[in-house]
């Protein structure tokens, strides 16, 4: 069984190195992503989400800090943006849920906006 400190950082690994399917996989089928005010459900909705992000701001993202308790995870990230030759780095705070070494669900806290138009 994987841990939830080697899921979240595959995670962000995949996501950092823009590989989508790589960072699906680490989906349940079900998953639940909530971001302000915007909540995406399932795999096609997750796909759509981060191949729009990837594709359009470059997110990146660097752990600060973790705390891990059973199949729960909450962690302090800086997410960079750049869109255009612009380029803006935000806290942001992540808390994820995982089942069966996958993530259930994960909430996204940011300070500030991911709009770069």
């Amino acid at each position: 069984m994987i841990t939830p400190r080697e899921l979240l950082q595959a995670h962000l690994d995949a996501f950092n190195a823009r590989e989508l399917d790589a960072l699906m996989a680490g989906f349940a089928d079900d998953a639940v992503w909530r971001t302000g005010t915007d909540t995406v459900s399932g795999r096609a909705e997750l796909t759509e989400l981060f191949g729009w992000a990837m594709a359009n701001i470059l997110p990146t993202l660097t752990l600060r800090s973790l705390v891990v308790e059973g199949e729960l995870a909450a962690c302090e990230l800086t997410e960079t943006l750049t869109h255009e030759d612009r380029t803006s780095a935000v806290p942001i705070a992540g808390f994820y849920r995982f089942r069966d070494d996958l993530i259930v669900s994960a909430t996204v806290y940011r300070e500030g906006s991911a709009d770069l138009a």
